[in-house]
């Protein structure tokens, strides 16, 4: 699958960390379920943008496994329709960043 990259250079929205869209097929979970196939449209070190059929809210807790990667832990920060902003428990380090971008190109 290939993946489109951009880095958003615009930094007057506000956002903790520049971010790259990308289409990155991704295993999400909520505490204590099973893994869903879900998907990514943007990432940064500090969160992602989240696509998927489960139904989430505000607050929730998720696990994310990134491609080659064990999961991470991240908390739902808005959720509309089948698309959430989420946060990583703990930033990416940037190297894990560029080679999930890359792997997934």
């Amino acid at each position: 699958m290939g993946v489109k990259v951009q880095i958003y250079q615009d930094r007057t929205d506000n956002r903790l960390a520049a971010r790259s869209s990308v289409q990155i097929d991704v295993r999400i979970r909520r505490p204590g379920e099973t893994w869903f196939k879900s998907q990514i449209t943007d990432v940064s070190v500090v969160g992602f943008r989240l696509n998927s059929f489960m139904k989430l809210m505000t607050g929730d807790d998720l696990w994310i496994m990134l491609p080659g990667f064990e999961g991470r832990r991240s908390r739902v920060l808005w959720s509309r329709a089948h698309e959430a902003g989420c946060v990583f428990e703990r930033p990416l380090h940037p190297a894990i960043l560029d080679h999930v971008i890359k792997i997934s190109q």
